[in-house]
């Protein structure tokens, strides 16, 4: 018997006319439209999922820009007050020598929300327009995308410690500022384009006649 290999799927679940639940992972005929377990819509593809991921994507950069323009932190000293954006604040620790809570803002602030907006992005196009990357790396990367939404939120705990700690009245306060808001809603914008994704599109690539989704 013929075995398919990794990249050559022999018979699909939705060349069988069956789709796979997305909540409880029961497979029913896919024109059954409801599963039969939990009662979820049941679809081969979720309909229009790419558009959903770059309509979530596009609001989260949007709310990202201003997270990085507008101040982060305000920090009143003997009623004199200063503010500082998320590049501002990681400049400010280095240079009082906090070196390691500067790495984790960076990193938490900067690189993870930009780096996922690249790699969602970069599945988008794939499954549109393929790649050279196969698809197992892909799978790969949309599962690590999805497993470091849960850490983005770093930044805003951040804020929110320091605001709770430093209430000293006149002599020295901390408080939110505007951009906690923006990032907060970055993050949780990311989030859901990560979620819309359909991970079954990026299978369908390597499938030899796969149809490029619009």
């Amino acid at each position: 018997m013929a075995v398919a290999g990794p990249h050559r799927p022999g018979l699909t679940a939705r060349a069988a006319g069956l789709a796979g639940c997305r909540t409880c992972g029961k497979v029913a005929p896919a024109d059954v439209g409801v599963c039969p377990r939990c009662g979820s819509a049941l679809a081969p593809r979720t309909p229009l999922s790419l558009q959903r991921v770059l309509a979530w994507l596009g609001v989260g950069l949007l709310c990202y820009l201003p997270a990085n323009l507008l101040p982060m932190l305000r920090t009143r000293t003997f009623g004199r007050e200063t503010d500082s954006t998320i590049v501002g604040g990681v400049i400010e620790l280095l240079h009082h020598g906090a070196w390691d809570i500067a790495l984790v803002v960076f990193v938490a602030s900067v690189v993870i929300p930009i780096s996922k907006f690249v790699v969602i992005l970069y599945l988008v196009a794939s499954i549109r327009h393929g790649t050279s990357l196969s698809v197992e790396a892909r799978i790969r990367l949309y599962e690590i995308v999805e497993f470091i939404g849960r850490w983005s939120m770093i930044d805003v705990f951040v804020v929110a410690i320091l605001t709770a700690l430093v209430q000293l009245g006149f002599l020295a306060s901390i408080n939110p500022g505007t951009a906690a808001v923006f990032f907060a809603l970055s993050v949780a914008f990311t989030m859901l384009s990560a979620q819309a994704l359909d991970p079954r599109l990026i299978w369908d690539t390597a499938e030899p006649e796969a149809p490029r989704h619009a």
